[in-house]
This record gives structure tokens, C-alpha cells and sequence, in this order.
């Protein structure tokens, strides 16, 4: 493990403070959590960037060509607006 010392303005540290409380945490777990979710969002984000560079236009359309063009059925559709 390594020790990190950082410095952060006072009301940061205190909303901290209190959503490490309310998630019955310590301080220390609830910084790691947060750097693990940012490391795990940007990782995911550089993932599905390069995917999609791998991409196709062309047989993406072929793809959806095969889709039947109906009406979903009652438990997909969106509510009216």
C-alpha cells in the first residue's frame, strides 16, 4: 500500500467527511472507491473509443438492414411525453 498526502479546500474535506459517514466508511476507503470508479470510468471510455474506431459504417448498416421495422411490443415502448 501506499501512502498518498494530498491537499483539499475545507469544504471538499468536509463533504467528504460526511459521505464517508453516511456510506459507513472510513475517510481513507472512500477516497480509494471514488479513485477506483474515475480509474474504472476512464479506463471503460479509452475501451469503447477504441472499439468503436474498429468500427464499420457500412456493415453496421447491414446489421440494423435485418432488424424487423414493427411496432415494440407494450412493455418496451416509452411513455408519451
Amino acid at each position: 500500500m501506499s501512502t498518498l498526502s494530498i491537499q483539499l479546500p475545507d469544504s471538499l474535506y468536509k463533504s467528504l467527511q460526511r459521505l464517508a459517514k453516511q456510506n459507513g466508511v472510513s475517510l481513507d476507503q472512500f477516497i480509494a472507491m471514488a479513485v477506483a470508479e474515475k480509474i474504472s470510468a476512464l479506463t471503460t471510455e479509452g475501451y469503447l473509443q477504441e472499439r468503436a474506431s474498429r468500427g464499420e459504417r457500412t456493415k453496421y448498416e447491414a446489421v440494423l438492414a435485418k432488424v424487423a421495422d414493427v411496432e415494440p411490443e407494450l412493455d418496451n415502448q416509452l411513455p408519451p411525453a
